[in-house]
């Protein structure tokens, strides 16, 4: 078994969600007493949080491999960023390091071409909806086009993000927004939703919107590190 080391904390909500999927994982695949070889690096996500709101992103890419690197002193054969947003720095890490990132686009990327899915809607913070380096990602490396909310959406799908879910909070008039949302993107041709920001499954899931397929990308992202790690790649 490889050893991951997680880039957490961005929130440690869904960290948390990762920590355990990842173990609960091993131990259905490998029985006994099986769990997962992990090591963690978490930062604190006020800092991170301030930091992106500044639109610091020399200093965050910085922080982003000082982490990685110190993942790769304590033994991790790759990588996991736990968190959509920070993707960002997925190709500057790599370069760093010399250690592969389990991307989390690939994670979801290869689910949608699994349901011969083309365009997907996006829901995500403002980072991730609104910078070029996540839908680039997804067209130029498996040809499938993100379509966006309107930019009062992602507003709203962004706040309640950083306001709520990344504080552990889950609220009914928020998953009303969001399912709202999600109905805007079908009607704009969306043929599959992405929760595209790794505290939104804390909030949504599938039996909320049965009209589209939709896919948690912390699920897919620990499914997919789980097989890397496991040789099933």
């Amino acid at each position: 078994m490889k050893t991951l080391g997680l880039l957490g904390g961005m929130s440690w909500n869904s960290t948390e969600l990762y920590y355990r999927w990842m173990n609960q994982s091993v131990a259905q695949q490998l029985g006994g007493l099986h769990s997962a070889q992990l090591l963690m690096y978490s930062f604190d996500f006020a800092e991170i949080a301030a930091q992106q709101k500044a639109e610091n992103w020399a200093a965050l890419g910085a922080q982003m491999i000082d982490g990685a690197q110190r993942l790769k002193a304590a033994g991790a054969d790759a990588l996991v960023i736990c968190t959509n947003t920070m993707h960002l720095f997925a190709p500057k890490i790599e370069a760093a390091t010399g250690l592969k990132v389990l991307h989390i686009g690939d994670a979801v990327a290869r689910e949608l071409t699994k349901q011969h899915i083309t365009q997907a809607g996006i829901l995500g913070t403002l980072y991730t909806m609104r910078m070029p380096f996540y839908a680039d990602y997804y067209r130029a490396q498996h040809g499938i086009r993100l379509i966006a909310p309107s930019e009062g959406e992602q507003q709203i799908v962004s706040d309640i993000i950083y306001n709520e879910l990344c504080r552990g909070a889950v609220q009914e008039p928020s998953r009303a927004q969001y399912l709202a949302v999600m109905a805007a993107l079908q009607s704009q041709g969306a043929q599959a939703i992405i929760l595209g920001c790794t505290e939104i499954g804390m909030l949504i899931e599938p039996q909320h919107f049965p009209a589209l397929l939709i896919l948690d990308s912390t699920r897919l992202h620990v499914e997919y590190a789980v097989a890397y790690a496991l040789n099933q790649l």
